[in-house]
């Protein structure tokens, strides 16, 4: 150890619990003993959190036991004292009515573990959706070194020698499958093929675009997010995060030198040129405010009017094309360098080098997966945020992933109150519906869903879909699953459930969708809407207790990010050390 880092090794935060000669350090030191450890283990050594947010019940994360075990082995390279600590694992797959309910439990569990024990920076694991903005919110508000450890990408699906994208493919078979165009047999071979290695989905959907959108903001090494799950590099990359966590700590490398208005605004001009999920909009909002950066829908909006979408990637680009594709391509390092003067490549990244440094030598081998800017998918950006009548505090649509007839639309609206009500009607062959009609589903916001649950890609009805229809405009205040795809308005703002317009349209009142001007409208007159706003009556609260309660009272609306008022940095002053007697 070198002169330096024994002076330094006084000014760790975890000296505060080890290093004084008392009866509390005694006790500490002691308890690390009981665990076999020796004073040689910690004694002048960084303290790594590993925050892991492996579980039986998240198949994204299913290889995590494993790379945790690769960060510790970095860590004790460079010299540092690891240790892991389980979080919640807010997986996708089967935490119900949504993860996003549990998305801020997350970020408050994730401040306080890192405020509450003897960590002197940490490593977070995630990847499935929910679990980058939820790590990252709760690590921005501690405020010590970190670094942000992606899960990866699963390996492609295939059935039948037929390519499988998760989540896209899984609507698409659904409707052949209600259609009744798919055999038992074929239903379950898909089942099984398209999802064949542990990882987070390998479409562009909300989990690879978040841990994008980590990369792009300094958060990870270089390129990390782009490897698959399954791939040798991945446990390279694990290790060299804990390594290079290690050297953050005694280079004071704190995320407010990294997370800044320019990084964040990288990070959002990223994520159009993706093709990102449409989740990544309450995301990002969030995850900007905890770090005191006043980021809104009008300014990704005006960054989607402005951004090429370059990434040819499922769902919003070519259906051959998945993230391990991407990865062989170049992966994110090779689209950020792609982005040229788009991005401010002067800030700082975690390496302690400028994005700029970082992406020297980053080389496109594939120029149809990863477009120039000359030749891209989509002239513009993957979201657009709406504003009208409908939604005064805004909505957000895929431009990209929906039909082009659908861009300017006029139709009589298809009003449901409930998921159930609305599953009952589309199956119903007999539905009085016709490609024009507007579907909407209300009471499926923060509140009313409750927790914004993923119900937006509103299923077309069977009607339809016998008639060879495939998509139509749809409404809701819910979100829908960055792999989905579709004419489809969400995150309508305020929700219904609160009284927001959505709550006082008709089944037939004429709702009129302009794309180019980015309206949503309905097409009632102002003494009328006046009357049904007169006549609305406020729900029930969804929770009458427990951490649903609390939910309920400090939810923001998804234009704010839908974090809890309460964490808002101008809420109050964060938390100071803890008192250690």
């Amino acid at each position: 150890m070198s002169e330096k880092h024994k002076k330094a090794a006084e000014d760790l935060r975890s000296a505060r619990w080890f290093a004084p000669d008392d009866l509390r350090s005694f006790g500490h030191r002691s308890r690390l003993m009981q665990m076999g450890l020796d004073p040689e283990d910690w004694t002048g050594r960084p303290v790594i959190g590993i925050l892991n947010t492996w579980s039986e019940l998240n198949p994204c994360h299913a290889h995590f036991r494993e790379r945790a075990g690769d960060v510790k082995k970095g860590v004790h390279q460079a010299g540092g004292f690891p240790v892991e600590l389980p979080s919640i694992s807010v997986d996708e797959s089967f935490t119900k009515p949504t993860s996003m309910l549990y998305r801020n439990l997350l970020a408050m569990e994730t401040e306080e573990q890192i405020r509450s024990h003897p960590l002197d920076g940490v490593v977070l694991m995630g990847g499935c959706d929910k679990t980058t903005p939820g790590l990252v919110m709760g690590a921005l508000s501690a405020g010590v070194p970190m670094i942000y450890l992606p899960a990866g990408p699963m390996l492609r699906g295939n059935y039948a020698g037929k390519i499988l994208g998760s989540g896209s493919d899984a609507w698409k078979y659904w409707d052949e499958r209600r259609a009744g165009n798919i055999s038992d047999e074929e239903w379950v071979g898909v089942e099984g093929g398209i999802a064949r290695s542990y990882g987070h989905c390998m479409t562009m959907g909300t989990a690879s675009t978040m841990t994008a959108i980590a990369e792009a903001m300094g958060l990870c090494l270089p390129g990390a997010s782009s490897i698959p799950a399954p791939d040798a590099g991945h446990i390279r990359m694990s290790t060299q995060c804990g390594r290079r966590i290690v050297d953050m700590v005694w280079e004071d490398l704190t995320p407010e030198k990294i997370v800044t208005p320019a990084s964040v605004k990288n990070s959002a001009v990223v994520a159009m040129a993706t093709g990102c999920s449409t989740n990544a909009v309450v995301h990002m909002l969030a995850m900007a405010r905890r770090a005191s950066i006043d980021l809104t829908l009008d300014d990704l909006d005006a960054l989607g009017r402005t951004t090429p979408l370059i990434a040819n990637i499922r769902p919003s680009g070519k259906d051959d094309y998945l993230m391990e594709d991407f990865y062989y391509a170049g992966g994110l390092r090779a689209l950020m360098a792609q982005l040229g003067d788009k991005l401010d490549t002067s800030v700082t990244t975690v390496t302690g080098k400028t994005l700029g440094e970082t992406l020297e030598g980053a080389v496109v081998y594939n120029d149809d997966v990863i477009r120039p800017l000359s030749n891209p998918v989509y002239h513009q950006g993957s979201l657009a945020v709406l504003r009208g009548n409908l939604c005064p505090d805004g909505a957000v649509i895929k431009p990209a992933a929906c039909d082009e007839r659908f861009r300017n639309h006029e139709g009589p609206a298809l009003v449901f109150d409930s998921y159930p009500e609305m599953k009952k009607a589309v199956d119903d062959e007999n539905l009085d519906v016709t490609p024009d009609h507007v579907m909407v589903l209300r009471n499926a916001g923060p509140l009313g869903g409750p927790g914004f649950p993923e119900w937006g890609m509103l299923p077309i009805p069977k009607a339809l879909i016998k008639q060879g229809h495939r998509d139509m405009l749809r409404i809701s205040d819910a979100r829908m699953s960055g792999t989905s795809y579709g004419a489809c308005v969400l995150h309508v703002a305020p929700e219904s459930y609160i009284g927001g317009p959505l709550a006082l349209l008709k089944t037939g009142d004429i709702v009129r969708l302009d794309l180019d001007s980015r309206r949503l409208d309905m097409l009632v007159d102002e003494e009328e809407i006046e009357r049904r706003r007169a006549a609305w009556q406020k729900p029930e609260p969804r929770f009458q207790r427990g951490y649903g309660y609390m939910f309920g009272k400090h939810v923001t609306q998804s234009n704010e990010g839908c974090d809890f008022d309460f964490l808002s940095p101008k809420f109050g002053e964060t938390a100071g050390e803890p008192d250690i007697f």
